[in-house]
């Protein structure tokens, strides 16, 4: 069964990756100026800050302008985890272990979108996409003569000190975002980032679909304890888990949001289905054929299965309202099944029942016009959204 969820989770990501770059590809053919390079951190090599292959960590940036010049968002591209030698050595032909096979050009779109129609709080700011290539949520720190590489939190490191030095230690305002794998490593990282800026007037951390839940009580709680202590194990990430909660409980258990975010000082907003398309589809079922059907398309799904199905979602949101109880927190919660909004043409689409843009849910909350935790309450069955489908 372990074996199952782990040939899942460091597969499943591969296909809405390459689409996800394939439409930034060919949006450039509409706006030329939008191309931004690749770019190698100086000390990258030097501070043994390498994908899973030995190749560099790699990031894309834009300048900001204007009065954004000194406001900053960076986003940590996410693609799942591998946790052996050789789920990680197959990732390491594919670009979720290396930088050899990163575009080396790339069009910013939705929350990193110049279009001020499309991003109209933060199109003017310095933009930075951090690309993924570690597999450990930005945690690995394995040290050298290990193959494959195992250096997740040396490439964080590496790419924040790049920015520092290219203006982000005078920055007034800033955000740390990032999806599924980023989002995770967004919320682990978020105090951290905030530490780096100690002089910026509001520094905050969005984390979209990172949320992944524990959930003791339901189907598959040991196999997801296990996949995740297996991921900690091997790319030796314990040392960057929280100590407050380290020093509590087993330390495997930390990667969980809900055992962490209480004591995360700095704001978090999470922006979550309640119906996480690849949570339960590799964390939930994925060793269960009986679901093969169902997982793919809603339509035949049974009344057990779609039961299943709330028992999930009540338990997102029972944790969520439990542990992310500060005015200072941003909840957006929606009913449709999918995963991941930031990069993926879901950042400036409306909420459906909650009718709220997300992009301005997020502004909103960020510049404290007002606080937001959203939840569709209403909606108990997972929906199939075309606004964010």
């Amino acid at each position: 069964m372990e074996k199952r969820i782990q040939t899942m989770a460091e597969h499943w990501f591969i296909r809405p990756l390459i689409i996800c770059f394939l439409m930034m590809t060919m949006s450039s053919q509409v706006r030329g100026s939008d191309w931004t390079n690749i770019i190698t951190p100086k000390t990258a090599i030097s501070n043994g800050a390498v994908c899973l292959d030995g190749s560099p960590a790699t990031y894309y940036f834009r300048n900001g302008s204007g009065d954004g010049i000194d406001n900053w968002l960076i986003y940590l591209e996410g693609g799942g985890w591998c946790t052996s030698n050789k789920g990680c050595l197959e990732r390491t032909k594919i670009y979720t272990g290396t930088s050899t096979l990163k575009p080396k050009r790339m069009y910013f779109t939705d929350i990193l979108s110049e279009d001020q129609t499309i991003n109209p709080d933060f199109y003017n700011w310095n933009r930075v996409f951090v690309a993924y290539c570690d597999s450990s949520s930005y945690l690995g720190d394995v040290e050298a003569n290990t193959y494959p590489n195992r250096r997740g939190a040396r490439i964080f490191d590496s790419v924040m000190e790049d920015l520092l030095d290219k203006g982000m230690k005078n920055a007034k305002n800033a955000i740390l975002s990032g999806g599924s794998a980023g989002g995770l490593g967004t919320i682990l990282h978020c105090d951290g980032f905030r530490s780096l800026i100690p002089k910026a007037s509001r520094v905050k951390c969005l984390s979209d679909a990172g949320f992944f839940i524990h959930a003791k009580n339901l189907h598959g709680a040991q196999e997801r304890e296990r996949f995740f202590a297996n991921m900690i194990a091997y790319h030796g990430a314990t040392k960057h888990l929280p100590a407050s909660c380290t020093t509590k409980m087993n330390a495997n258990l930390c990667i969980f949001p809900e055992n962490i975010v209480k004591d995360i000082q700095t704001p978090l907003f999470f922006l979550e289905s309640a119906f996480d398309g690849h949570q339960l589809r590799e964390h939930y079922f994925s060793n269960d054929p009986t679901w093969t059907n169902c997982i793919s398309n809603l339509k035949v799904c049974t009344p057990t299965q779609l039961q299943t199905m709330k028992d999930f979602r009540t338990a997102l949101i029972k944790t969520l309202r439990e542990v992310a109880n500060s005015p200072s927190t941003g909840i957006l919660v929606h009913s449709c099944y999918r995963h991941g909004h930031f990069m993926d043409q879901g950042w400036c689409t409306t909420s459906p029942a909650l009718r709220k843009k997300i992009n301005q849910a997020i502004a909103d909350w960020y510049f404290d016009r007002r606080s937001f935790q959203e939840i569709d309450t209403h909606t108990e069955s997972p929906r199939n959204c075309t606004k964010l489908t």
